[in-house]
């Protein structure tokens, strides 16, 4: 006489390979059908937003070459001074955020006290729900302003290095500034992957380093990294994204123009590709919206450059430590 439970008994299996043959239930059909349809949800909206933004931007690839002066005398030179912009701010603010984000997410799963690192995490997570407009109006009034005496003394004391050469803003509001705004905004969406990431590393592990002598510094780098790598890829990945298509914050703490220069104290900056759509979204030329567009495509694809590349390096740390 079969055992096996009359609801089981009428599903067919679900998940071919090592599992054919397992018999499903009802709840898992039912979840496997809505995983299923979100993931096809989600490649079919960025389908659709490809779509658009080819259909529509096409054009100004080829646009008049009028259109673009005196920035650039094409749509590539433009582009490009707008795309350099947008990858200075963006690794601006890497470089601040990622250190401070794996610090943070070891001290809360490795180092701090649970009745520290449980309200300290909390505040990080909370950081993620502050609108960008609130960073924007905070690094535009608060943080330009006070940071003026320390951008003079870049200028006075590093002018021979390129990103401080000057003459330092009278306002404080540069691209420097931007990126410190972009780095606190990344912080949270780091901090909570890396920290999760750090948390999984198998005990064993850990145990087994401190037995052999090693210190908790040394435990951290030689047990708990090479296991999290590829979520500290992913983790830097995301951080990257939000960096890369800020708008508000980006457009209220600096003015900036399509240009390309190292400069980081001067209130001469390049603009990013987002900060610009936004500063003249409003244009009553056609031909202003199709190119705006034409660079959204651009980010769009660059977006999804950089993400394939920092998929493709994570795999292959995970291919290598097996």
């Amino acid at each position: 006489m079969s055992t096996t439970p009359p609801d089981l008994e009428t599903e067919e299996p679900l998940i071919q390979g090592p599992y054919a043959g397992v018999k499903f239930g009802r709840g898992d059909k039912a979840f496997s059908t809505v995983a299923l349809a979100s993931g096809v949800t989600i490649l079919v909206t960025l389908a659709a937003v490809f779509v658009f933004l080819f259909i529509k931007g096409l054009p100004g690839f080829t646009a008049d070459p009028e259109i673009f002066k005196p920035s650039s005398d094409s749509f590539w030179g433009y582009v490009g001074r707008l795309l350099f912009g947008t990858t200075f701010a963006a690794i601006i603010a890497l470089l601040i955020a990622v250190p401070f984000s794996f610090a943070l997410a070891l001290f809360i799963s490795h180092y701090a006290p649970r009745r520290i690192a449980t309200p300290v995490a909390y505040v990080i997570d909370l950081l993620a729900a502050v609108p960008s407009v609130v960073f924007g109006l905070w690094g535009a009034r608060t943080l330009a302003v006070s940071s003026q005496p320390v951008q003079r003394w870049f200028d006075h004391n590093l002018g021979w290095l390129p990103f401080f050469k000057g003459p330092a803003s009278a306002t404080g509001r540069t691209i420097l500034i931007a990126g410190v705004v972009l780095a606190i905004m990344c912080i949270p969406i780091i901090t909570a992957i890396c920290r999760e990431v750090f948390s999984q590393t198998p005990r064993l592990n850990e145990e087994a380093a401190l037995a052999l002598g090693a210190t908790r510094w040394e435990m951290v780098r030689y047990a708990v990294f090479p296991h999290s790598r590829s979520g500290m890829v992913a983790a830097v990945m995301l951080g990257l994204g939000r960096a890369l298509g800020e708008t508000m914050a980006v457009s209220m703490v600096m003015s900036s123009t399509p240009i390309i220069t190292l400069n980081m104290i001067s209130s001469t900056n390049s603009a990013t590709i987002a900060s610009n759509i936004a500063a003249n979204y409003k244009a009553e030329d056609n031909r202003i919206q199709t190119v705006l567009l034409a660079t959204g495509l651009v980010l769009f694809l660059f977006t999804f450059l950089v993400n394939f590349v920092a998929r493709y390096v994570a795999g292959r740390g995970e291919r290598g430590q097996r």
